[in-house]
């Protein structure tokens, strides 16, 4: 018997023009570990709503939904509460208490259980998830991947049987992403709970899932095991948008045409020694450095000696930082979670005040910023209302940049009603026709795919180019190393560095790419898949080699 099942399920949200879901037929059963992949807005997040009675979104829905063989919505609310666990997309949509110690314990006392029990479990929860640092702090205080590790923890504390994750480590930074999905990882194979998951960055959730089901347009495409889901994608003549998801390492070696088909870095980096065998890289053969470019001087934002706590008692977040934004540039700020890059640009917005330091902006300067959580920006029940607000009743500018943004067939939708990468390319699309000539961006690549995050970068170089400064918040690794003109790292609330792309990420162990990390020992400068397969194509000419070895 089938853990979960999906028997022929539509749904189709109030206005729509089309159905979100098709005829949906899937099962897994217990102790399963599947992860589900398809391009933004095809229908992942509607898809796991329908799992969890009290969150699934209004509309008209046909077919049905069973967890061990009985409609989810005909199931004890108590059971469906905790045999269900459920991680949003979107942590502050699922914290409900202003504690920590009392969001671990808020589920668990609803369960009805005895005060001793409550306090073993929290501090079990607390101690597995590593949260003694932050355990008494206010859930308002905390980042937003620290929240997300707290959703986890909240949702393991009741003992769920299947755990369905809805991109868990779309606001994690990479180190602390990995730790997560380990954690996902270790809870699927040492308890036996079943996962289902949507993630956009596989490199990690794809080589550990038993199974990958590939969707797109609310339709299931492709079930399988990893190795032969990536060989289907990498073997079509014309890539699909699927494919620029997939993990470096398939990628690279797809395009290099080897007959092995590695899911990780550390097959990838076999893979690579195979190849170019113990062949010595001269400096010619490098990874080529960004083209050189006339030095950009004239700043259009600056933080100097910024000091910020939100406590008159409290920690310090920022400690005397600096930073400059140039005109036409786009910087993107990196770091871990709560080493204050949200807070910074709140303060760069005029959100927060520093205590100590000052901000300066050049003449004529308008700054517009997207939060961390953008569905705060949303004041309108159609997501084309928002848009027209937003280009002053402009039908045919706001036409424009929904088509671009591909969110031109949800004009009617509620806003509340999108998925995370819809929501997310919505007010990225209502910032954009404000027209500011600072954009301050935090996390704008979560919930996007691959393909979704190019045309971003596209519009964004666009804007840059027409004098437009924008300073990025991301735990993005490899949208920073494709796009952006300069990286910084944020640490222990200072600037650490500021660097071009390839200087910043190269030579790194953690902070990098997968395509650096695979090609390091012989590219030490590539920091992207394009460039790491140029590279390779060119030794092996200049060897002699029409194909590449086995």
């Amino acid at each position: 018997m089938a853990l979960l099942r999906f028997d022929k399920l539509s749904f189709a949200y109030p206005n729509a023009d089309k159905r979100a879901l098709d005829n949906i037929s899937f099962e897994m059963e217990e102790g399963e570990y599947v992860v589900l992949c398809g391009p933004s807005g095809c229908g992942k997040t509607t898809m796991l709503l329908q799992a969890k009675p009290e969150l699934a979104p209004a509309g008209a829905r046909e077919g049905e939904v069973l967890y061990s063989n009985v409609p989810v919505n005909k199931l004890d609310g108590m059971k469906a509460a905790t045999e269900i666990g459920f991680v949003q997309q979107n942590p502050d949509n699922q914290i409900v208490t202003d504690f920590v110690w009392h969001e671990l314990a808020f589920g668990l006392e609803n369960m009805g259980l005895s005060t001793s029990a409550i306090r073993r479990r929290v501090a079990e929860m607390a101690s597995f998830f590593g949260m003694e640092t932050w355990f008494r702090k206010k859930t308002t205080e905390i980042s937003g991947g620290q929240k997300q590790l707290l959703n986890l923890a909240s949702v393991m504390a009741m003992e769920p049987k299947l755990l369905i994750l809805d991109e868990p480590t779309a606001m994690l930074d990479p180190l602390a992403a990995r730790t997560l999905l380990d954690t996902v990882k270790r809870i699927n194979k040492d308890l036996g709970v079943a996962v289902l998951m949507t993630e956009h960055r596989l490199e990690e959730v794809f080589p550990a899932a038993d199974r990958v089901v590939l969707m797109d347009s609310g339709k299931l495409l492709a079930d399988g095991e990893p190795k032969t889901i990536a060989s289907a994608l990498a073997g079509e003549k014309d890539k699909s948008r699927l494919y620029f998801g997939l993990p470096s390492a398939v990628r690279i070696f797809a395009e290099l045409e080897s007959e092995s088909m590695p899911l990780t870095v550390r097959d990838g980096r076999l893979s690579m020694k195979k190849l170019l065998g113990d062949k010595k890289v001269s400096e010619s053969d490098r990874a080529q450095k960004e083209k050189t470019k006339k030095q950009k001087n004239d700043w259009v934002l600056k933080a100097e000696e910024l000091w910020f706590r939100y406590d008159e008692k409290g920690a310090d977040i920022l400690r005397g930082l600096d930073l400059e934004l140039r005109r036409g540039e786009i910087l993107c700020l990196l770091g871990g979670n709560g080493a204050g890059k949200t807070t910074l640009m709140k303060l760069l917005s005029g959100i927060k005040q520093p205590y100590r330091g000052k901000i300066g902006a050049a003449k004529d300067t308008k700054i517009c910023m997207l939060p961390q959580n953008v569905q705060s920006i949303f004041t309108y029940d159609t997501v084309e209302r928002e848009l027209l607000e937003s280009a002053d009743g402009s039908s045919e500018h706001a036409g424009e940049i929904a088509e671009f943004l591909e969110i031109d067939t949800l004009l009617k939708r509620h806003p509340y009603d999108l998925s995370g990468g819809e929501a997310q390319r919505a007010a990225i699309a209502k910032l954009l026709l404000h027209k500011g000539n600072v954009l301050l961006l935090d996390e704008p690549t979560k919930g996007l795919d691959a393909y979704a995050k190019k045309r971003l970068a596209g519009m964004l170089r666009k804007i840059t180019g027409e004098g437009c400064s924008i300073l990025i918040v991301t735990h993005d690794v490899e949208f920073a190393a494709s796009y952006v003109d300069r990286c910084a790292l944020m640490f222990d609330g200072i600037v650490i560095s500021a660097d071009s792309p390839h200087e910043f990420f190269s030579g790194n162990k953690f902070y990098t790419t997968d395509a650096n990390r695979i090609a390091a020992e012989y590219f030490p400068s590539a920091i992207t898949c394009e460039e790491v397969i140029a590279l390779c194509k060119n030794c092996l000419s200049a060897n002699g080699q029409r194909q590449p070895p086995c």
